[in-house]
């Protein structure tokens, strides 16, 4: 890797976690067309990177969560508990069922595009008729988190993007979904990163990260993060909402628009 490219590497993490990390995304999701398209890291290599990312990440908008005290509570262990043996599926079945870069975009588009649309128009509704929601058993949410860490260690993304806009369209508030997300995303990393390292010692290809530029992008990460988990109090839950919504809608758009070209 060469100075201008982990400049640009550092750049692109530390603004994509700036504008995710108030809703509990670490922002990998976004990182990913720009490692695949502008810094050309090849598929399926680009996963264990973003994991790289968020390992690296993670612990700047952590820290903040931690000195304002949000990390406590019984979600940030439901959500770990579910999403680490996920995320070791989901590592395995990238490697060896999903390598293809067309595939891997069909999904997140698939995935993203109606979960976004559905957060943005439950908000707008919940706006102009506030009606208490119901949250999810912790039975539920722990179910979720193991699928999502399936998709987020395919997918690279530790499943914190996913996790948001479901859990806050259930009913639950950002401000106590966004820490444990991250929390969710941090620990899910780490075992996928390892994974995929363990992986490559037994696998032919590009299945382990591209460690300097996972490490670029993760130190821009790591201030972006801290940066935006201050800037997140002095949001209102609603404009949170929209944000995680929209944030889902601009990836699978994205994603979508890739694979029709």
């Amino acid at each position: 890797m060469d100075w201008p490219t982990g400049l640009l590497g550092f750049a692109a993490g530390l603004l994509i976690s700036v504008a995710t990390a108030p809703v509990g995304v670490s922002g990998a999701v976004f990182l990913l067309p720009v490692q695949v398209s502008v810094l050309g890291v090849p598929s399926p290599a680009v996963t264990p990177t973003n994991l790289l990312y968020n390992v690296v990440a993670g612990p700047g908008a952590l820290l903040r969560h931690h000195r304002a005290g949000t990390l406590r509570g019984p979600l940030t262990r439901l959500l770990v508990l579910g999403t680490v043996p996920g995320v070791v599926v989901g590592a395995a079945i990238r490697v060896f069922a999903v390598p293809g870069p067309s595939v891997f975009r069909l999904l997140i588009a698939v995935l993203l595009l109606p979960l976004g649309g559905w957060l943005c128009l439950r908000t707008l509704r919940r706006a102009s008729r506030p009606a208490p929601a119901r949250e999810p058993s912790s039975r539920a949410v722990t179910r979720l988190a193991m699928a999502v860490g399936v998709a987020g260690g395919i997918y690279g993304i530790g499943g914190g993007s996913l996790l948001g806009p479901i859990l806050v369209g259930r009913g639950m508030p950002v401000a106590k979904v966004a820490p444990a997300a991250l929390a969710a995303t941090f620990v899910t990393s780490v075992v996928g990163a390892g994974t995929y390292a363990l992986l490559s010692l037994t696998t032919t290809g590009d299945i382990a990260p591209y460690w300097s530029l996972g490490l670029a992008c993760g130190l821009g990460g790591l201030c972006g993060g801290y940066l935006g988990a201050r800037l997140q109090p002095r949001l209102p839950e609603t404009a949170l909402r929209l944000l995680l919504g929209v944030l889902a809608l601009g990836v699978g758009g994205l994603y979508a628009v890739q694979l029709l070209r």
